[in-house]
């Protein structure tokens, strides 16, 4: 099953109006009734989605795939956008031949913006190009949310549609699992263990024998009320601490003396 990662329902590949691309071709899905309501996707989906498998007809019922081909719609969309992107260029040539500044010794001609000076929406340059809306899911390669628009009206296009994390690649399954793989090792860790690998030998065997001593104290300690039948208070447990302390010391005492 694949979930979609706008809506967050799963889906078996049968029910998703085209046969999904192989699991490692493909990083992300959209679901047929989102595409609906998200269709500014498809004018991005034609140039960043990666196409479905196609399968011939007689040999569906034996599950056979083959490979992906380009229907003749599609060929005929990359000719039409290829005149387009052709006609596109020409136009900014003559644009920029017309702003460039006069070589004459006239007075200077009025500052004309730029095409290029004016904010770009992607998805307005990617509209007025021949794309096609299917009644199916689409699938999406890893980096394709860096490719979306963020101009200001596209931004509140996705806010009205309650998608703005579109935009966020740390949102991604991909991102997530990563996140959860290295939580997995966080917990796993041993902060006791940490603590030993960041200290020499010395100090390594001194910790472990100060750790041994107040278990096996305080163990002896708490069994007494266990037997008792006594209540542990907090005085209890700061009394024990005042004198586990107090022997260290003295013992410390001992080993200076002995040395000196």
């Amino acid at each position: 099953m694949i979930q979609c990662i706008v809506c967050e329902d799963w889906f078996h590949g049968r029910h998703l109006g085209a046969v999904p691309p192989e699991s490692g071709d493909f990083h992300e899905m959209v679901c047929q009734a989102c595409m609906k309501r998200c269709h500014f996707l498809w004018a991005y989906a034609s140039q960043l989605a990666v196409p479905p498998l196609t399968k011939v007809s007689s040999l569906e019922d034996e599950g056979i795939v083959l490979k992906v081909e380009e229907s003749e719609e599609q060929k005929k969309e990359i000719k039409k956008e290829g005149g387009v992107e052709h006609h596109d260029t020409k136009e900014e040539k003559q644009l920029e031949q017309f702003n460039e500044p006069s070589t004459s010794s006239g007075s200077a001609c009025p500052e004309v913006v730029t095409k290029s000076e004016e904010p770009i929406c992607k998805l307005k340059e990617l509209q007025s190009k021949p794309f096609v809306k299917k009644d199916t899911a689409t699938f999406w390669p890893s980096n394709w949310r860096s490719k979306l628009c963020t101009c200001e009206d596209c931004l509140k296009m996705y806010s009205e549609l309650e998608v703005q994390f579109l935009t966020d690649e740390c949102d991604t399954v991909l991102a997530y699992e990563n996140k959860g793989t290295s939580d997995q090792e966080t917990e796993r860790r041993d902060p006791l263990m940490d603590t030993l690998n960041s200290m020499n030998r010395v100090q390594q065997v001194e910790l472990i024998c100060e750790y041994n001593d107040l278990k096996t104290e305080l163990t002896d300690y708490l069994r007494r009320f266990a037997d008792e039948g006594t209540v542990v208070k907090r005085e209890d447990i700061q009394h024990f601490f005042e004198e586990f302390q107090s022997r260290k010391r003295r013992r410390t005492n001992r080993m200076q003396y002995y040395c000196s």
